[in-house]
This record gives structure tokens, C-alpha cells and sequence, in this order.
């Protein structure tokens, strides 16, 4: 077997409690003098932003807070934020919040210096290279949730307002120039919303794991991205003032990130959909979908699901074991068991599964996705059809 492949891997990580002292110090090195703080309008009530920007205010930095971002951020969010960068003359980013804030961030970044519209950009193909790079300001990622893995990522996903479909936006240069990851700035996340983010982070393991392709790295990263979870997810929503729970939580989540450049599949590709029509927190949706895209892709990965099995020393080393300990996480978590359960009606399964099978994530499964196998998977999912 010959094996043939690109990698890269992540960025310069300050990782450990306490390291957001550190913040005007990163500004300083990455000659960023008047950064702006990009974070969510929930968040940026929080102490956690206004000590940040007033720690980087002291040092003598011309920093401004834009937060008009929505959960599931689109365009215009995104033209707001350059209208506020612009408007300050800011010469870098501070992304700082879960993936709403960091995608939107990265983004604001990438558009800074940029005459094309945003949706030229979106990953398909080489649309990245049309960018100016000279126009691309440095970030600095900042998470406060364990989930996304966004600070290590090179995209950043926007729904489009005219299609209703959410857009993967990259360029190379989107990746944080430094990550501050602190796990004291997650200790406020409420238990559901630390199962929630758990979750996905679990499903960017899960899925790069399972991927097609040859990256063996990514599968070590992914692997151990999943025992950290099976070992501290469930301390982190119990007792969310747990810092080595917390901690162990964020690595995996920049571990997920890291090796789902690899690929992901169906459990993503079926959730962005529901994501951009329905607005439901995309942890959440990953979560619901996980065991019926686990179910639908065995044949190809059962294998692969023996390993995982001892690897994270399961009682038995096969799918089976695998399976049940997500349907555990599921009902521990109190995650719908259905697309029904959720409140999602099932009047738009045609359009999903087109946006589904059309979405970049699609082409990692480990078994093709078409248009009628994504539909009967949205009809199992609303059903609780979990087996053949």
C-alpha cells in the first residue's frame, strides 16, 4: 500500500489556568496595537471580557469590543464587524468567545483588506487563493467553551442570509497567529451548555477518527481526544469548578479540531443544515445525530470501532460497546433522542438532505452520502429509527 498525503498541524498554544494575564503581552509580540475584541453579546456581560479589555487598555493598547453576533453567526454579523474594525482602525483581532465569536472573528480578520464578497472564500476548491494576503489581519483565539476547537481552525462557518445554508469560509492565514487557552474562562458555562459543547467537541474526534483517508496523526489526536472526554466530560458538567475536568475538556476540544483536518462526515453534514434553518445549538444537533450516523456508516468502521473500544477501555472491545457508551452520554446528558424531541418538524426533509449531501463536510464519511440515504437518515432521526 503505498500511503500519499499532506499534513499540517496547529499554532503557537498558551495553554493552563490563569494564562489570559497574558493577553496584552500576545498583542505586544504580534505588533498589534489596537486590537478588537470580537465575542458574543452574552459573553461580553461577562467579567471575563471587561477584565481582558481593561487589562489590554492598561498596557496601552486602543482596544474595542464588537459583539453583535448571533449563535449561529451570519453575513451580516460578519460586515458588521469589519464596519466596527474599520471604523477603529484596528490592526488585529482578539477572538474570543465559543465558535459563534472565533468564526466570526477569524473572519472579520480574513475580510479586513479584502475587495470580494465573503462567500468567495467559501472552501471549495482553491476559492481561498482569490484572497489578498496582505490584507489578512493576525489573530489572537481566546475559547471559553470546550467544544468547537475553533481556535485552531482555518475556517470560520457563516450562514448565508439569501440561501439559508451554512458557509465554510477558509484561507490558511485565518489560523490563530496564538491561542490563550485558559480553562478558568469555562468554568461559567452551565452544565447543559458544558454537555453540549462536550458533545461536539466528541463528534470532531469521532468523525476524524472514522474519516476516510490515510493521516495516522490525526487518529492518534483523535483517539486520545476521546479518552480525555470519556474520562472528564461527565466531572465538567457535574461540578463545572473542576479545573483539571476543564482542562482536560479544552484539550480535547482543540484536539478534535486539530485532527478533524482529516475530515469529518454525516454527523456533521446532516447537523450544519439543521443548524442554518433552524438555529439549534450545533453541539447539541451533533449529539442527537451521533449514534444514527454510527449506525448507518458500521459496516465501514466497525474495525476502527474495536480499537476505540480498548483504547478507551470499554467493557467489551467492539461497536457494540462503543454505541452504547454514546446512547449512555445521550440519556446522562438528557440530549433528544429525536429530531422530534427536539422540536424540529419533518416538513423539510428534501431540502435538508440537498443541503446535507452538498455540505464540504459530507465527503469524509466512510460511507458515500447521497440525497436519499441523507433524507432516510433525517427520517430516522425524527422517527428514532436507530437499526436497519
Amino acid at each position: 500500500m503505498t500511503f500519499v498525503s499532506t499534513w499540517s498541524y496547529p499554532t503557537n498554544i498558551r495553554f493552563g489556568a490563569g494564562r489570559i494575564a497574558e493577553l496584552p503581552e500576545a498583542c505586544t509580540s504580534l505588533h498589534i496595537a489596537r486590537p478588537l475584541l470580537v465575542t458574543d453579546a452574552a459573553l461580553a456581560k461577562f467579567p471575563m471580557v471587561r477584565d481582558a479589555a481593561d487589562a489590554c487598555e492598561q498596557a496601552g493598547l486602543g482596544i474595542r469590543v464588537f459583539s453583535d453576533i448571533k449563535s449561529n453567526p451570519v453575513g451580516k454579523n460578519v460586515e458588521d464587524g469589519i464596519a466596527a474594525l474599520h471604523a477603529g482602525e484596528h490592526d488585529g483581532v482578539i477572538a474570543f468567545g465559543g465558535g459563534s465569536a472565533m468564526d466570526v472573528g477569524k473572519v472579520v480578520a480574513l475580510m479586513s483588506g479584502q475587495t470580494r464578497p465573503i462567500w468567495d472564500f467559501e472552501d471549495v476548491g482553491d476559492n481561498w487563493a482569490r484572497a489578498d494576503p496582505s490584507g489578512i489581519l493576525p489573530v489572537i483565539a481566546v475559547p471559553t467553551t470546550a467544544g468547537t476547537g475553533s481556535e485552531v481552525g482555518r475556517a470560520g462557518v457563516i450562514s448565508n442570509e439569501t440561501t439559508h445554508t451554512k458557509t465554510i469560509i477558509f484561507h490558511p492565514q485565518m489560523l490563530a497567529a496564538t491561542v490563550i487557552s485558559d480553562p478558568m474562562l469555562t468554568v461559567g458555562l452551565p452544565p447543559n451548555l458544558t454537555a453540549w459543547t462536550g458533545m461536539d467537541a466528541l463528534a470532531h474526534c469521532l468523525e476524524a477518527y472514522c474519516a476516510r483517508g490515510f493521516h495516522p496523526m490525526a487518529d492518534g489526536i483523535a483517539l486520545e481526544g476521546m479518552r480525555l472526554i470519556r474520562n472528564y466530560l461527565q466531572r465538567a458538567v457535574n461540578d463545572g469548578s473542576d479545573i483539571d475536568a476543564r482542562s482536560a475538556m479544552l484539550a480535547a476540544a482543540t484536539m478534535g479540531a486539530t485532527a478533524f483536518q482529516k475530515g469529518l462526515g454525516g454527523i456533521h453534514a446532516l447537523s450544519h443544515p439543521i443548524g442554518a434553518l433552524y438555529d439549534m445549538h450545533h453541539g447539541l444537533s451533533n449529539a442527537i445525530f451521533m449514534p444514527y450516523v454510527l449506525e448507518f456508516n458500521r459496516r465501514a468502521i466497525e474495525d476502527a470501532m474495536q480499537r476505540l473500544a480498548s483504547y478507551l477501555e470499554l467493557p467489551e472491545s467492539s461497536y457494540r460497546a462503543v454505541f452504547e457508551w454514546i446512547l449512555q452520554l445521550r440519556q446522562e446528558f438528557d440530549v433528544p433522542h429525536t429530531l422530534r424531541d427536539a422540536g424540529i418538524d419533518d416538513g423539510r426533509f428534501d431540502e435538508l438532505a440537498a443541503m446535507a449531501v452538498a455540505d464540504p463536510t459530507a465527503g469524509g464519511n466512510p460511507v458515500v452520502l447521497t440525497e436519499a440515504n441523507c433524507r432516510q437518515l433525517y427520517e430516522r432521526s425524527y422517527d428514532g429509527r436507530l437499526h436497519n
